[in-house]
């Protein structure tokens, strides 16, 4: 019969060597069959002392909206990386960014590259939900919320009218602007409310109310 795989137990949540090390006890050094099984494929190392178990060893697909909850937190995905999982950019986005309430940070490994930028926490708890993903869930910002941190965080804008944020949701962004209907303004006035750039934010309201 088949021993089965000590990784299976953890699926796709990341795990700490100190957890890992437990669980792997019966070996006569627990560091240096992490460090096997890490060589192997098996484990990935998502930053020193945390690892995820690959999709075979830990039987669940490995999923970055969770590790990146895991890496850094507070935290939850965001930004261009976010609108497009909702399908409301067309460019793929190979950066991964979160908000978090700590200073801005970034991580690489072998899933790619994670970054974090820093949120007020009064704005850090606006629009946040739970996705879920096989037994687990993660953190990420609403559609809503994703295109606010967005428009917070870029360094270019164009002039502070509706018309110039328009522009700039269609051509820089390539944004659907029918897809703005389905947009809860609450949120954005909640953002608006205890963010930057309020005229801004209040001009995406202007727009969604066209």
């Amino acid at each position: 019969m088949k021993k089965k795989n000590p990784l299976s137990q953890f699926g796709n949540v990341p795990v700490q060597t100190g957890t890992l090390m437990a669980c792997l006890e019966d070996y006569a050094s627990s560091t240096e069959k992490i460090r096997a099984l890490e060589q192997a494929g098996q484990l990935i190392r998502l930053k020193r002392g945390l690892y995820v178990a690959s999709n075979e060893a830990g039987g669940a697909a490995v999923d970055a909206r969770i590790c990146a909850n895991h890496i850094y937190g507070p935290s939850y995905v965001s930004f261009q990386w976010a609108l497009r999982w909702y399908g409301l950019i067309p460019e793929q986005v190979y950066t991964l960014t979160s908000a978090t309430t700590k200073r801005s940070r970034t991580f690489e490994n072998p899933l790619g590259r994670f970054t974090y930028q820093q949120v007020t926490v009064p704005y850090f708890s606006i629009g946040i939900q739970s996705v879920k993903s096989g037994n687990t869930s993660c953190l990420m910002a609403s559609p809503e919320k994703a295109l606010c941190d967005t428009i917070l965080h870029t360094t270019y804008l164009p002039p502070q009218s509706a018309k110039g944020l328009s522009v700039y949701l269609e051509e820089d962004l390539r944004m659907d602007i029918g897809a703005l209907k389905t947009f809860d303004i609450r949120i954005i006035e909640e953002c608006a409310a205890v963010g930057r750039k309020k005229t801004i934010l209040n001009n995406l309201i202007k727009i969604i109310k066209q």
